[in-house]
């Protein structure tokens, strides 16, 4: 049984298809064939809804293809091992009759081809990945950052990806190239660093978009890296120092000011007590002694310096 996550990507696939046939579907055969002003092809494209019954192959089509079955049945058995072909369970094959598409894609397994007449191309269904090379954008700000990507992509449609582009991967890596500028181009360098999030859906949708009419389904985007210049590396680097110095100063400042405030409360009790300034002595002395000193310092009240610099005077 399929997931849902993969239920929902098979949706999606198909309801593509059904939104990329709509074209050929509204067009005639005949439109289809010879006028590509007012067919399918000039929109996104989709050859394999017409069959090869709209069209005819022609007197020398003909010729070939009867020469071609004259050719399997002389040469039979050994025939068979130019007309079978096989196709794995991640490939389709898309087959042409006499330069002309046939059908729809063929797989997965074992299928038949008519040699000299029928040509076929493979085309792989699984997820591609592929590295966006790293691209020098101009930020926002006017700041210069290189900034590469990964994409993950797959071909939905066989039959698409073959006739309305050359090379769907290579088509795919150079729109999403130029994607990633377009879309770097328009954030700032604080949002490219913070938002990689949002910048991947935003090029994920844009890819997508521009990617439909290939066959190709973008299913992930991620922004790998953004390197920076050396030069703005230490101006940061020098503001976030000179940002935790000036924060360390300030809490540095507020602890003094909390220590002096909680001395004066102190002082203020032991002027009102001044017993209270001998039980101090005696819990420093106290402290002293747990730890094994060899030498005690004893504080002298400054009242007794006080009487005998008097006594002295006198």
């Amino acid at each position: 049984m399929r997931s849902p996550k993969q239920h929902h990507s098979w949706k999606s696939d198909n309801e593509r298809r059904k939104r990329l046939e709509v074209p050929s579907a509204q067009s005639s055969p005949t439109t289809t064939t010879h006028n590509h002003n007012n067919s399918g092809y000039h929109m996104h494209g989709n050859p394999h809804t017409d069959s090869h019954e709209d069209y005819s192959l022609g007197l020398c089509g003909y010729i070939l293809l009867i020469l071609s079955y004259a050719i399997i049945c002389l040469t039979f058995p050994f025939s068979l091992t130019v007309c079978l072909k096989v196709v794995q369970e991640y490939e389709r094959a898309v087959m042409f009759r006499l330069g002309r598409i046939l059908g729809g894609a063929k797989g997965p397994g074992l299928f038949i081809i008519i040699p000299c007449v029928d040509a076929y191309t493979k085309v792989d269904l699984r997820t591609i990945t592929f590295d966006v090379p790293p691209q020098e954008i101009l930020t926002k700000d006017s700041v210069t950052v290189a900034v590469d990507a990964v994409v993950y992509f797959r071909v939905f449609d066989p039959v698409i990806s073959i006739t309305n582009v050359e090379d769907a991967p290579k088509s795919t890596q150079l729109l999403a190239a130029t994607s990633l500028r377009n879309v770097l181009g328009t954030k700032s360098l604080q949002e490219i660093l913070s938002d990689r999030e949002s910048i991947a859906q935003t090029m994920q949708a844009a890819l997508d978009e521009g990617t439909e009419g290939w066959g190709v389904r973008v299913e992930r985007v991620e922004v790998k890296d953004v390197r920076l210049p050396v030069q703005l590396q230490r101006a940061m680097a020098a503001e976030a120092e000179a940002a935790r110095e000036a924060r360390a100063k300030v809490i540095a400042a507020e602890g003094e000011q909390k220590a002096s405030r909680a001395l004066k409360d102190a002082a203020d009790v032991i002027m009102q007590s001044p017993t209270a300034l001998q039980l101090r002595y005696l819990q420093t002395l106290t402290t002293i002694a747990s730890e094994k000193n060899s030498t005690i310092v004893f504080p002298i009240p400054i009242e007794l310096m006080q009487a005998a610099i008097t006594s002295y005077r006198s």
